[in-house]
């Protein structure tokens, strides 16, 4: 009888490793087990994962991938993976892909049949969202929000009757920015604020976009940041509606929903400052919504 020969793995093996936030006892055995056996360390900064490997006494050779070289190194890469090599991908902190480089590389090694392993570890935006205080049960990560002002508040107003708990990452020198933003379109909502996770210098600030404001102004914002902003379900928990319960008004504009109360024989001032308070925002913004929509 002819019995079919088994088929070896043709490809090698891409593993997606996730690497400690700040403090290196985070890292896993398994990411350190394969970190050793592989092929290639293909690395968002190699001076930075150098440390890691030194540290832990692996001597694996490194490859930079990153965001301005990842159109050149991708096909490299799956080329060696089409060689049977065995490549582990690193960023700096956390797991690759996550608003750090390693989509490309993945979808060109599901594309080519390519075994895609991924190794669970550190992550700073769960890392966040679990020690803000704030709800847990559904969230949403946002990454960085743009640079340019215009476009971060075009961001943070479509996301403002965003019910889920908002997560999301910020340089030092732009956190100021982006806390006066939230405090612009989202008004004094709760949020949490940690930075240097896990590090020596750790800090979770609790309180309101204004309260952050005010706490990191005092001196110049250091490390990496995260930001962990309630939902508005959450804020309207705290104004007495029942969560969950889906309003009339939530399906109007924040300008149709002023000319609704004032079709009532509300005042428009005072509808202003209802619409504002039942969503959260400012009345400024609200009363500009009105006038654009005519009312």
């Amino acid at each position: 009888m002819h019995v079919k020969p088994v088929e070896m793995n043709m490809h090698g093996v891409l593993y997606l490793c996730a690497t400690p936030i700040g403090n290196l006892e985070d890292v896993t055995l398994r990411v350190l087990r394969i970190l050793k056996e592989v092929d290639l360390v293909a690395a968002e900064d190699t001076r930075h994962t150098r440390k890691l490997l030194n540290h832990f006494s692996i001597a694996t050779p490194l490859t930079s991938y990153h965001e301005h070289n990842k159109t050149r190194k991708t096909p490299e890469l799956l080329a060696l993976l089409g060689e049977r090599r065995k490549i582990a991908l690193v960023s700096d902190a956390g797991m690759p892909g996550i608003s750090d480089p390693g989509l490309e590389l993945v979808q060109g090694a599901i594309e080519a049949g390519i075994q895609v392993v991924p190794l669970p570890g550190p992550s700073a935006a769960l890392t966040a969202l679990v020690v803000s205080g704030l709800p847990t049960d559904r969230f949403t990560f946002e990454g960085f929000l743009p640079r340019e002002k215009r476009r971060r508040q075009e961001a943070l107003q479509r996301l403002a009757g965003e019910t889920r708990t908002m997560i999301f990452y910020e340089a030092p020198h732009r956190v100021l920015a982006a806390l006066a933003a939230l405090q612009s379109i989202f008004g004094e909502r709760r949020l949490a604020v940690a930075r240097e996770l896990t590090k020596q210098y750790e800090e979770v600030f609790r309180g309101t976009a204004g309260e952050a404001l005010a706490h990191f102004s005092q001196a110049s914002p250091r490390g990496e940041f995260c930001l962990v902003v309630a939902g508005g379900e959450d804020q309207d928990s705290r104004q007495g509606r029942v969560p969950g319960r889906r309003e009339e008004w939530e399906q109007l504009t924040v300008g149709e929903h002023v000319a609704h109360l004032v079709a009532k024989g509300i005042a428009r001032k005072e509808a202003v400052k209802e619409v504002a308070k039942l969503r959260g925002l400012p009345k400024n913004q609200v009363y500009q919504a009105a006038i654009k929509g005519g009312v």
